[in-house]
């Protein structure tokens, strides 16, 4: 009876396709009282820290992970038990003649109510399940019962043997419940993965909770193809080592040995790598440079700090470059697009999203400027404050972070002169800014001390040549050089 009231909460999908999650830090621990909707533990994504709230009431059962610990999304994450909101479904189970149905009913039990954030609660969960419920031979529901009781990863041998006793129970129910029982269970990204490799997912042994074929699992398919004679003796001890993490301790933040420390690669930093090799060796990368006398716009940054209608508002360089950035853009609208692979189309963009590459304590993220094109000099100004300071707090969402289709990355912040700035994935287009200072400088005819700068153009050669790259960089340095232009060419 109490087993029929525990419920496990899954870990949620809190952006948009993402597949994991490091849980920073539970807020509850086991006995403590719950109610619907509190806070129960806060999560890193590749995006952003996000906190999740709890969708039912009841007293915490168990923790699955220690903090510190990076968690698939779909993989309960705690154990909730609830006052009486699984008893009536517990009462219905013997009805159904099926002894494996009682620990799988509250696990299918959250899927009935309306999720509370994206990808919580997942169909497909149930969907998973049902045929095991509907088995009618006694033996095949034992069978299936131990299996999931044993180790994920010693669920591809079990699972033959489970097999055959399904077989009869097809006349005595549809026959098409008994399909997806067959069918690798997987996520939607890791079955692309699988795709793109070549693997067939029916010969991966899965490791993930209930069978899940995980990433990790097709990457070892991959290798163990590619080195057929260490299949053997590497299959069984990867087995049982993976599909344990909630028995792991926490991974701590850091290893030092006295002569070198290794740092773990997660989360933002995790996803930053990951884009980053990916755009580098997907997209061919030309990157331009030009070295601009930028007086001009320094005394206007200066001028424009005592405007009444700048006044509580940031104005630093920053945000006369990124007015330039987009008065180029205007000027130039070809580079305001983006690659698509699949349709082999280039998608040219009417409004500018523009981001902001910022540092953080926990990597570096690039959240945007919804439609920036729109803005004003002020509304630019307030938009980058918010940017920025959002992001040294720590509390940029994932919404923030998506759908940019163009960067601006200033290291001159750090004393850097300049640098080959990397694309952000998906877009075309990125401007680094390098360290403003004083240098001798031609300047009607004489030699004399000028503010100067060197900006660098990274684009994507599938969509912008050398002539539309050159012509972006050349405006924006022409606007820096003479301000005057964002009216003249606005």
């Amino acid at each position: 009876m109490t087993k029929a009231s525990v419920r496990e909460f899954k870990m949620p999908d809190v952006g948009e396709g993402l597949t994991e999650a490091e849980i920073l830090k539970w807020y509850v621990q086991p006995g403590d009282t719950v109610t619907d909707g509190q806070v129960v533990c806060e999560v890193e994504t590749a995006k952003a820290a996000v906190e999740l709230p709890i969708p039912y009431d009841g007293v915490v059962r168990s923790l699955h992970f220690p903090e510190g610990t990076t968690v698939d999304v779909g993989t309960s994450i705690i154990a909730v038990e609830v006052a009486g909101g699984a008893a009536p479904a517990q009462e219905a189970a013997p009805a159904a003649p099926a002894p494996a149905a009682e620990p799988e009913q509250p696990a299918e039990q959250p899927a009935a109510r309306q999720p509370v954030l994206v990808g919580y609660g997942v169909a497909t969960s149930s969907t998973r399940r049902r045929p095991r419920k509907q088995a009618q031979d006694p033996a095949a529901r034992q069978a299936a019962s131990a299996v999931q009781s044993e180790l994920n990863g010693h669920g591809a041998a079990p699972a033959a043997p489970a097999t055959p006793p399904a077989a009869p129970a097809a006349p005595a129910a549809p026959a098409a419940p008994a399909a997806p029982a067959q069918r690798p269970l997987a996520k939607p990204p890791v079955r692309k993965l699988a795709k793109d490799l070549g693997v067939d997912l029916a010969t991966v042994t899965p490791t993930g909770p209930d069978g899940v074929v995980t990433r990790e699992d097709v990457h070892a398919a991959v290798a163990a193809a590619q080195a057929p004679q260490q299949t053997a003796p590497a299959a069984q001890p990867a087995a049982p080592a993976v599909p344990a993490p909630a028995d792991r301790p926490a991974a701590p933040a850091s290893y030092d040995s006295g002569r070198e420390t290794r740092i773990p690669v997660k989360g933002v930093r995790k996803a930053t790598a990951a884009a980053m090799v990916g755009s580098a060796f997907t997209a061919p990368h030309v990157t331009e440079f030009v070295t601009v006398d930028v007086t001009r716009t320094m005394k206007l940054v200066e001028e424009l700090k005592q405007d009444k209608e700048f006044a509580g508002l940031r104005v630093n360089p920053l945000l006369l470059i990124a007015k330039a950035l987009l008065v180029a853009i205007r000027r130039n609208p070809d580079i305001n697009a983006s690659w698509d692979e699949a349709a082999q189309e280039i998608v040219v963009k009417h409004y500018v999203n523009l981001g902001i590459a910022a540092a953080t304590p926990r990597g570096l993220i690039v959240p945007n400027i919804k439609d920036a094109h729109a803005k004003t000099l002020p509304e630019l100004a307030a938009s980058l404050g918010e940017l920025v300071s959002t992001a040294r707090e720590g509390k940029t969402s994932p919404s923030a972070m998506q759908g940019g289709t163009v960067t601006i990355t200033n290291v001159g912040v750090f004393g850097v002169d300049t640098g080959t700035p990397i694309l952000n994935p998906g877009e075309s287009a990125i401007l680094a800014v390098g360290a403003i200072k004083p240098q001798p400088w031609v300047h009607k005819g004489k030699v004399k001390p000028r503010q100067v700068t060197t900006l660098a153009l990274s684009f994507d050669h599938r969509l912008v040549d050398g002539e539309l790259g050159s012509k972006v960089l050349a405006d924006v340095a022409a606007i820096l050089e003479q301000p005057k232009r964002l009216i003249t060419w606005a």
